[in-house]
């Protein structure tokens, strides 16, 4: 079943094109991880998806029907980018008033406890960090029990302990059946959570697969070696260095080797081994003719 789709999907901010044709489906029961660089239109993409904005051109459908619609509406939780909370309340009065909403919300000792807020729940918002802020926020989407949750940047701020409780509470709502779909700069986020990965660049969608099969399609090696200097190497699309280590990007590794030696390179260390996914998210969004570096 599909929970969410956009066809033809197109939206203009004056003379800025945020989307142009866009077409996605989200499935129910899917972890979809939506990435791309700022501007790229992502939180367009959920707003439109959620009613919150209307296209230029194109349909949107939420549950078979309009996003604006109540009735689909309440089967949504959102958590945007940002997200006001009135600094006088305390958490638990927080979320007490959001479950207000809802004919059967979660119970509010288990929402706290699933997202790590238990200790926080008589602190008011106002005298919370602004991590703390940020997990509160994120659990409100889960208040009314929805069957699909959208995140835009859920984890911004947070320490690596806070993400991983974060994590371990969407992959708690994923697993009992429900559908996620989240937006994130860190890449390895969507490595640890997302089954399914789209790839929006420039308002369009680049690339629409598994982690694994976007590295395939991409068919980008990371050769890492220690040397000094390097002639200009054929076959190269992205160099990095760090940590006294040279990171050659190529479409062939072998050829890649094949080529120092003949070069007569002094290295030493040599490493060949698969892109991660921030590797091949840049490859995918650099536009021809300029190199993805990483």
């Amino acid at each position: 079943m599909v929970v969410a789709r956009a066809r033809q999907l197109t939206r203009r901010y004056g003379d800025v094109l945020a989307l142009d044709r866009v077409d996605l489906d989200v499935h129910a029961g899917e972890l979809v991880g939506l990435l791309g660089p700022n501007g790229a239109g992502k939180s367009t993409l959920l707003n439109l998806l959620v009613g919150l904005r209307r296209p230029t051109s194109g349909q949107v459908e939420l549950f078979g029907g309009d996003p604006r619609l109540p009735a689909n509406r309440r089967q949504v939780g959102v958590t945007p980018q940002e997200t006001g909370l009135p600094g006088t309340l305390r958490v638990g009065e927080v979320v007490d008033f959001v479950s207000a909403h809802y004919p059967d919300p979660l119970p509010r000792a288990e929402l706290l406890d699933r997202f790590g807020l238990t200790d926080l729940h008589r602190r008011q918002t106002g005298g919370l960090s602004g991590g703390q802020r940020r997990r509160l926020a994120v659990a409100l989407a889960f208040v009314g029990r929805p069957r699909l949750v959208m995140l835009d940047e859920p984890t911004t701020g947070l320490d690596v302990e806070a993400r991983r409780t974060l994590w371990d509470g969407i992959r708690h709502f994923h697993d009992e059946g429900g559908t996620v779909l989240l937006t994130s700069h860190y890449l390895e986020e969507v490595e640890a959570l997302a089954h399914r990965v789209v790839v929006v660049g420039q308002g369009r969608v680049l690339a629409d697969d598994t982690v694994t099969a976007i590295r395939a399609v991409v068919g980008i090696r990371r050769v890492s070696l220690v040397a000094d200097d390097l002639p200009p190497l054929p076959g190269v699309v992205g160099t990095e260095r760090a940590d006294g280590r040279v990171h050659l990007l190529t479409n062939d590794a072998d050829q890649l080797v094949r080529d120092l030696v003949r070069a007569e390179v002094p290295f030493r260390d040599l490493e060949v081994r698969p892109t991660s996914l921030e590797e091949a998210f840049l490859t995918i969004t650099t536009p021809a003719g300029q190199p993805a570096t990483a």
